[in-house]
This record gives structure tokens, sequence and C-alpha cells, in this order.
């Protein structure tokens, strides 16, 4: 059963075709990898689901729902959240805040965590869970503008998982770490996101990450899915092959 489903989906700047008519879907409980070389309209695509760009034509269905106008917020709330691949967190508050404020904002009631957050304890006992899953229990207390990139990109994904999300996006989640750092964060990250039956989608270019952590890769290029399939089918696929040198070897 697919948890999200895009029809025709466009959206042009100029005369650029970002996303050109894509039909893209995600299916429930699945990890996937969606990749192609920088400017093959990834970014874009996800900007549209996740309701950051909204699409000069075509839908967006979650759970045979149809979400294309919604906002942002609305989205969230649907259940679509997303990590980025410049972490977006805030650096003058501990790592437990920053989780914490996520689930205030959940719940809609940002407005009391500046005031009255310490009132609510069922919060602070969520947001130390979270951080146990994600293996940063012991840093809690931290700002998060004194931490590692590798401990800043768990953060992240940690943050989008306290929205308790459906469907959650990855964006390059192991950019700018060590290969030893890397594994790491995929090993907890795949690791949450699969016991809580999350759907996921990576958008990655480390094609070790890809072939190790996905159950299906989506290809894009040039605003358009170029392949869609297995890891074998992948790794075969001529044109693929062709497009995005050294997949198929990855």
């Amino acid at each position: 059963m697919n948890l999200l489903e895009t029809t025709k989906l466009t959206k042009y700047f100029g005369d650029t075709h970002a996303v050109d008519a894509v039909d893209f879907r995600v299916g429930e409980g699945e990890v996937l990898a969606l990749i192609g070389s920088n400017g093959a309209g990834k970014t874009s695509l996800v900007n549209l689901i996740s309701g950051l760009f909204q699409p000069d034509s075509g839908q967006i269905r979650l759970r045979g729902a149809d979400v294309t106008s919604l906002s942002v917020h609305e989205r969230i709330k649907a259940g679509i959240a997303r990590s980025f691949q410049i972490v977006n967190l805030f650096d003058q508050l501990t790592m437990l805040d920053n989780v914490a404020l996520s689930i205030f904002a959940r719940q809609d009631m940002t407005r009391y965590f500046w005031s009255l957050a310490d009132r609510f304890d069922a919060v602070w006992q969520e947001a130390l869970e979270i951080l146990r899953q994600f293996g940063l229990e012991r840093t809690r207390a931290i700002v998060a503008g004194g931490i590692s990139q590798g401990e800043r990109k768990l953060l992240d994904v940690a943050v989008a998982y306290a929205l308790r999300p459906r469907l959650l996006f990855l964006d390059e989640p192991t950019s700018g770490v060590s290969t030893r750092d890397k594994a790491q964060i995929m090993n907890i990250v795949t690791s949450v996101v699969r016991s809580q039956g999350i759907t996921a989608v990576i958008i990655e270019h480390d094609m070790d990450i890809v072939f190790k952590y996905s159950d299906r890769i989506v290809v894009m290029h040039d605003g358009k899915i170029l392949a869609d399939g297995t890891q074998e089918e992948i790794r075969r696929n001529d044109s693929v092959t062709r497009t995005l040198i050294g997949v198929a070897d990855a």
C-alpha cells in the first residue's frame, strides 16, 4: 500500500523544469532512497511534498487524501516531516530544549515553551526518551551550538522525529561527517524509523549509504524520474550508469 503518491507533479522556475510531471510513490513502511546529480530535481520534489513550494500543477496524496493545497504546518499535522541538509537548530538552546520545542510545536503549545515549559513534565520525559533513542541522552544539557557535526545531524533528525510523522524526509543525513560517523548515524536513524514503522525517504549522494540502507531507489534526472527499482535493478540500469557515473559499481 502506498503512503504517498504524486500525480503529474510539476514545478517550473522560468525555463527550468525543476519537477516535470512526476509520478512518485512511497510505500507504507519502506525506506526509499531518492538520488540524482545536483540539479536533478530531488530537493524541489521534496519541497513540493513538504509544502515549501506550491506546484504549478499536479496532485499530492497522503494515504489517499489530497494534501496539495495544505500549508507546511498543515502537512506536518497530517504526518509529513523533514530534516535538512543544512541543519536548522536553535544553537543557544540545549539538545533537550530543541527536541522539547518540537514536541510543543506538535501540540500547538509553543507559546508555553518560553514561560510555562517546566509545568509540562510529560513533554520533557518524551524529549528525553527521544534523545535516548538517538543515542544523545548523555549530552542532553549541552547547547546545540557546542556539539559535533555528527551529533547535529542526529539531533536534526530527532527534532523532526519528535513531530511524530508518518513520512520522514531525510535530506543528506550524512553530509559533512566522516565515513565512520556516517555508518553510526545511519545505523541509529534506520533502527529508529524501522522499529517505529515510520516511512522514510533518504535524499543522498553517498552510494554506499544508498545501497546499504534503502529498500528501493528512485533516480531523478532533469526534473523527471529516470529509474525506479530495487538495488539490483538500479545497478543493472544502463541509463542510470550513464547518467550517474559510478552508481552501478557503488
